[in-house]
């Protein structure tokens, strides 16, 4: 709530630049994200498609849920631009001095695209391919870490982490996952796509 006053104000220092900042704007824009999620399915529905609620929700809280947790990795730290980029490649290493929070916050990072990804694209519906997910996207952000010089570490223990976070939740989500490209269902009508 810190950075709720500056965020309205139009005060983008403390707002978009900051942990809290970013959580607000999270939070505040979740009926924008509601909204869109229910023209989504409207639009989809119109034309005779079965799944359009999963698939509207799968692909609104893919975005929603991890832009901003990648948006909070990206913030710089004080010595961004000056500090040396640093690189940690032994596993384990840093893993003991995360704590509680480093661990949490890296279990969050992909886990919304872990949970909703398989149950948008079926080609995405199987642990192996949940996995790779979660650890290509976080190969990418602790690539961006080092070579934008922010004033953090890259590691590969933060790649493990979000990586097992995005099949945690990959895991929680199984029931609902997409297991073919498209069902008979799934097809509009030929009368209701002319139409459309």
């Amino acid at each position: 709530m810190m950075s709720a006053p500056r965020c309205m104000a139009g005060r983008w220092h403390g707002c978009f630049d900051t942990f809290n900042g970013v959580v607000f704007i999270t939070v505040f824009t979740l009926p924008l994200a509601a909204l869109v999620v229910w023209a989504l399915a409207r639009r989809r529905r119109a034309v005779g498609v079965t799944t359009a609620w999963r698939m509207s929700l799968a692909e609104v809280g893919m975005v929603h849920g991890t832009v901003p947790c990648v948006w909070m990795t990206m913030l710089p730290g004080s010595g961004a631009g000056t500090a040396p980029a640093r690189v940690s490649l032994v596993p384990l290493r840093d893993l003991v001095t995360m704590g509680t929070g480093g661990i949490v916050g890296n279990l969050l990072l992909f886990a919304a695209l872990g949970f909703f990804a398989p149950m948008r694209f079926a080609a995405l519906a199987s642990v192996p391919r949940i996995l790779v997910l979660g650890a290509g996207c976080s190969v990418l952000v602790e690539t961006a870490q080092y070579v934008l010089r922010l004033d953090r570490v890259s590691s590969v223990d933060d790649v493990l982490v979000n990586a097992a976070g995005a099949l945690l939740a990959g895991l929680a989500s199984r029931r609902w996952w997409r297991t073919t490209a498209e069902t008979p269902s799934d097809r509009p009508h030929p009368a209701l796509a002319a139409a459309g």
